[in-house]
């Protein structure tokens, strides 16, 4: 069967849980709700009053992990500052989940490139996990999506490093000099996002917006401002599926004057390489049914 990807053009809190509601699963027992909070800087990422309705109707605490890179996000007392100015506490509870150590190990017995994905260990209190992805481009995968969410995204400090250097360290110190190869570092964000998906194996679900659409991402302090027009909503119990409907609509906006912009970031970034990757360790497929509600 193909898998299902519903889509909205409109872009508001309410046809987001509209969306979710379209999917027809019940997240059991605590739900952890993975989001971009933002680096401080960036004027792109999708603020916690959007989000606030969808996670209130699953009753969600919302989930993030320190970054590997000297920016604010790096350590978690800055982490905790930035959260609240950015308005997070404001709304939700927040678990910076790998605030206190040790961090969690997820084996990945099937992984092409590494064999553990280093998650921050607050992730294995939950029962449950709906990915908020805020579609856009990035600087060294091409783009992020519901796939980046789930690797880099559920990704300790060490964990991130890990991935970025395709298994070679642990330290963020290290791991960008020498960078791994491409679709290396590409692999191994499937490999780690696989990880996740089994560990909340039939009680997962992904939204992604496509709005903001810059080349860079949220993680980026300094960020090009929206290049395409907003597109929509997805939703999807497939990452796999819903990463490559986000894809495929960027393709389709051939009127959009910054299509050749944008596309040109994924491109030399061989950005499909993580969707291509993920479908071939079996977590999710390309083929979808796109459904517009």
């Amino acid at each position: 069967m193909l898998s299902k990807v519903f889509f909205t053009r409109e872009i508001t809190p309410e046809s987001v849980v509209r969306l979710y509601e379209a999917l027809g699963i019940a997240l059991p027992g605590r739900t952890a709700v993975k989001v971009h909070s933002g680096e401080e800087g960036n004027q792109n990422f999708l603020k916690p009053e959007f989000w606030k309705p969808m996670v209130e109707a699953v009753n969600g605490t919302v989930v993030e992990c320190n970054t590997a890179y000297g920016q604010a996000r790096e350590d978690s007392k800055s982490h905790r500052q930035l959260l609240r100015r950015h308005g997070w506490n404001r709304y939700f509870q927040v678990d910076l989940m790998d605030e206190e150590g040790p961090d969690a190990i997820l084996p990945i017995p099937d992984g092409r490139i590494i064999k553990k994905d280093i998650v921050g260990k607050n992730l294995l209190n939950y029962d449950s996990m709906l990915v908020l992805a805020h579609f856009k481009g990035h600087p060294m995968g091409g783009f992020g999506g519901a796939l980046k969410q789930l690797s880099i995204g559920c990704a300790s400090t060490a964990g991130k490093a890990y991935i970025h250097s395709a298994g070679r360290t642990t330290s963020s110190s290290k791991c960008w000099n020498p960078p791994a190869a491409q679709d290396l570092f590409l692999e191994s964000m499937a490999d780690a996002a696989s990880a996740v998906v089994k560990q909340f194996e039939g009680k997962i679900a992904f939204i992604s917006v496509m709005k903001n659409l810059s080349v860079d991402c949220d993680c980026c302090a300094i960020a090009e401002d929206p290049c395409m027009a907003d597109i929509g909503v997805l939703a999807s119990l497939d990452p796999v599926a819903i990463d490559q409907a986000a894809l495929d609509l960027v393709y389709a906006a051939k009127d959009d004057p910054g299509q050749a912009h944008f596309l040109e970031r994924v491109e030399t970034r061989h950005g499909i390489h993580i969707v291509e990757a993920a479908a071939e360790l079996g977590f999710g497929c390309r083929e979808y049914e796109r459904i517009e509600i």
